[in-house]
């Protein structure tokens, strides 16, 4: 897992719209970036909502905002679409920048273990290095708590 100070992982993956987005793509901006399980999930929702009524705010603060899931593009389109968010959705079909950010793991869902998305948020200087990680999401209120 990733620890404040390091640098941002290189990846390179698709957005909802099919683009490519690599890591360099965000040096010189500060950047959020937010792992979460499946769109149209009721706390992922709630998640990218929280975001989306705080994002000017956030662009105010000088920050840029991506998601990360591991949906195709096209079920990113339709969520981004469905509850207007203004932010990049990027696919990570194949988890590796899930696993490169340590946001990939064990977890326990309805009393069982099981390997999936862990819900993170990751905060990155304009130099792509590491200032804060979130490990404990508050999904309605994620916002608040990046803006601390």
């Amino acid at each position: 897992m990733l620890k404040v100070g390091d640098r941002m992982p290189e990846f390179e993956v698709l957005d909802q719209d099919g683009n490519v987005v690599k890591s360099s793509d965000f040096m010189g901006k500060k950047t959020i970036i937010y792992f979460y399980p499946k769109d149209n999930t009721p706390g992922c929702t709630a998640e990218a909502c929280s975001l989306r009524d705080s994002y000017e705010a956030l662009v105010e603060a000088g920050y840029n905002v991506v998601g990360v899931s591991k949906d195709s593009e096209a079920s990113h389109r339709k969520f981004a679409q469905k509850y207007s968010l203004p932010f990049t959705l990027l696919s990570d079909k194949t988890t590796r920048m899930l696993q490169d950010f340590g946001a990939w793991g064990e977890k326990k869902m309805c009393g069982r273990t099981c390997v999936g998305t862990l819900r993170r948020t990751f905060i990155f200087s304009e130099d792509g290095i590491l200032e804060r990680i979130i490990e404990k999401v508050d999904t309605k209120n994620h916002a608040a708590q990046i803006l601390l």
